[in-house]
């Protein structure tokens, strides 16, 4: 005979038709409200992956994964200090900085975050070259006073391509006539759209050593890295500022990393995924719950059987499990069904949605309002497997009080009309 009895009996009875087409009708709900709320769930966190990396790649692209940078003083040895760098395995790009202050003006005048790069350096760091919109870095030379700016800072200065901005610093310079802030008149040489307001319409950038001569230095600011593992990014950096210590002269560096320039805005982001995964974990809980109307209305209309089986030897827990049995396969068809439908949705997304956007003239993000204007996706199997799991916990659980009702059900209260 087949063996366990419980799944064989729980088997049938899935299989078998209703004499109560209703209960089969609240099955069917069941399965597909099951399936629904997996569907969304995986979607929607897919979604939400999609953003975050979206995000991270853009703010990544601009900043370094980590910063050293000397503690009240400047990085003199600075060719020296990147080639202990770059004996770090981790460690795929260096580059110096300079990083300062200033009040730019055009036809207008803004504030803006100068800084001193190394057009060559610069690429191994970050992708401000890839971005370029109009000229290039190469427009950077030292001695030209050339000047790169944010789309959206230009915009605001009034400037174009070829056309002069002057810089002023916070440092002042004596004169016969009085202290009066250092400037230099630069020429626009190119313009970048990273797709980010913090960088697009408060960056710019020069060549270093202008840089040092416009802020009266005698060395870039400091080192950024880009690694091979972002997420190592302090550990990394605070291990490198220790060996640049102990070589280079004894003197202290600063220790900063991507999370700490924009943890706030990571963590939001973070908190955001893990309250929309709670709030469809409840959508799925309660379609799972459903299974419960479903296995109590099952088991009033076999009263007779279970009383038959009590009759036959079957114990009140083979009697549980076997209804435990039939509402997990019924939750595992939802779960089955979610997932599937779920991986599909998630891998295709980006293209349905050109595809209604492009059939029915709609646009959900427009790039005149939205940094980012295509829906992304990334579809992690972990959280495929997380959500699973958690489905059929829900599932095992809607389970548990059906199944001990009909383990309470008294043969001769069951057969007592028979």
């Amino acid at each position: 005979m087949f063996r366990p009895l419980e799944v064989f009996i729980g088997l049938r009875y899935t299989r078998a038709k209703r004499r109560n087409h209703f209960i089969s009708f609240i099955s069917l709900v069941s399965i597909l409200g099951i399936a629904v709320g997996v569907t969304a769930l995986i979607t929607v966190i897919s979604v939400m992956n999609g953003f975050d990396g979206e995000l991270k790649q853009r703010i990544l692209g601009m900043v370094s994964h980590a910063t050293i940078e000397g503690v009240d003083t400047t990085v003199r040895d600075w060719p020296q200090a990147i080639e202990h760098a770059r004996k770090n395995p981790h460690v795929i790009g260096a580059a110096p900085y300079v990083e300062g202050q200033a009040l730019l003006q055009g036809v207008r005048t803004s504030g803006a975050l100068v800084r001193g790069i190394e057009p060559k350096l610069e690429t191994t760091v970050s992708d401000v070259g890839s971005h370029m919109v109009a000229g290039s870095l190469d427009g950077l030379v030292e001695g030209k006073f050339g000047i790169v700016l944010g789309q959206e800072l230009a915009q605001g200065l009034g400037v174009a391509l070829g056309d002069s901005v002057v810089v002023y610093t916070p440092s002042f310079s004596v004169t016969p006539i009085g202290a009066i802030p250092r400037s230099k008149r630069m020429t626009v040489v190119g313009i970048f759209a990273a797709g980010m307001q913090e960088f697009d319409s408060g960056l710019a950038l020069m060549q270093m050593h202008d840089a040092q001569v416009l802020y009266r230095l005698d060395g870039p600011t400091g080192i950024r890295l880009k690694l091979d593992d972002m997420f190592r990014a302090w550990s990394v950096a605070r291990e490198i500022g220790k060996d640049l210590a102990a070589n280079l002269g004894g003197n202290y560096y600063r220790v900063t990393d991507w999370m700490q320039g924009h943890s706030n805005f990571f963590k939001a982001v973070a908190m955001e995924k893990k309250v929309m995964f709670l709030i469809l974990s409840l959508i799925v809980a309660v379609a799972a719950f459903n299974l419960v109307s479903t296995l109590v209305m099952l088991v009033q209309d076999k009263q007779a059987d279970i009383a038959i089986l009590r009759t036959l030897g079957q114990s009140p827990r083979s009697i549980m499990g076997t209804f435990m049995v039939q509402g997990i396969l019924v939750g595992a068809l939802g779960i089955g069904l979610g997932v599937l439908f779920g991986v599909l949705l998630a891998l295709n997304l980006p293209e349905l949605v050109r595809w209604i956007e492009h059939t029915f003239h709609v646009t959900f993000l427009s790039p005149d309002v939205y940094y980012i204007s295509e829906l992304p996706s990334d579809l992690h199997w972990n959280d495929v497997i997380w959500i699973t799991l958690t489905a059929f916990v829900f599932c095992v659980l809607a389970t548990l009080y059906p199944a001990w009702r009909a383990a309470r059900t008294q043969p001769a209260a069951a057969l007592r009309y028979e």
